[in-house]
């Protein structure tokens, strides 16, 4: 674990790296921006119907875009993050694979744009469904100030440990000379729970994807990884 992590810090310095990172900072800052002008104009036209017509219709539209954003920002940044690196994921396990693990590089099976797009999609469509059918327990346990963060935590752990198991294996399982692995449980649990707490913390949480993904490239293909190997 602790080896998933050096070598994937030290990696960022890597050019293939840097640029799948600026892209990906740039499509989720790209989202959230739509999402806000989506949201401006939106509320524009409420205020407009309801009868608003004070010159600061333009100004409150814009401060409630705003706090909405913010808020959506702090519950779907997860789902956005995810989804964002499931479609960049190939490009991430390609460079570590091609400079750590080259035999494993060279018998993989690339999957289609398409792919790695619907891995993502179906990691934000799973993290937002699991997360809203377990509001009711966040609500039930904000009384106990720490019962909340902690549930949270532990379920998108199991999450996206999950995922970022299937982005890695995604350039193997296609193919005919390799067995796809599986990282054992426990392990997948901490990278999760790391990758869970990495992306609530502001401006860090822009790198954590990358990170996450080339740990789980090394947790996966490098040695005393406790991975397990599955038929």
């Amino acid at each position: 674990m602790l080896r998933a992590l050096a070598l994937a810090i030290r990696q960022l310095g890597d050019r293939a790296i840097l640029a799948v990172l600026v892209k990906s900072v740039a499509l989720t800052l790209l989202i959230f921006a739509a999402l806000g002008t989506a949201v401006y104009f939106g509320f524009s036209a409420l205020l407009e119907r309801i009868g608003w017509n004070e010159a600061s219709t333009g100004l409150v539209a814009a401060f409630g875009a705003l706090l909405l954003v913010v808020f959506g920002g702090l519950v779907l940044f997860r789902a956005v993050a995810l989804a964002v690196i499931g479609f960049f994921a190939e490009d991430v396990v390609e460079v570590v694979e091609c400079r750590y693990y080259p035999a494993r590089a060279a018998s993989a099976v690339p999957p289609s744009a398409w792919r790695g797009l619907k891995i993502g999609l179906r990691s934000a469509l799973r993290a937002i469904l699991w997360n809203l059918i377990a509001l009711p327990l966040y609500f039930a346990l904000l009384i106990t100030a720490v019962g909340a963060p902690m549930v949270f935590l532990i379920m998108n752990a199991f999450l996206i440990g999950k995922d970022l198991q299937e982005m890695v294996i995604a350039r193997h399982d296609a193919s005919p000379d390799s067995t796809p692995e599986r990282i054992a449980p426990v392990p997948r649990f901490v990278l999760g729970l790391i990758a869970a707490v990495g992306l609530g913390i502001p401006f860090l949480n822009l790198v954590v994807p990358v990170i996450a993904a080339a740990m789980a490239a090394h947790m996966i293909h490098g040695p005393r990884s406790g991975r397990t190997v599955t038929a």
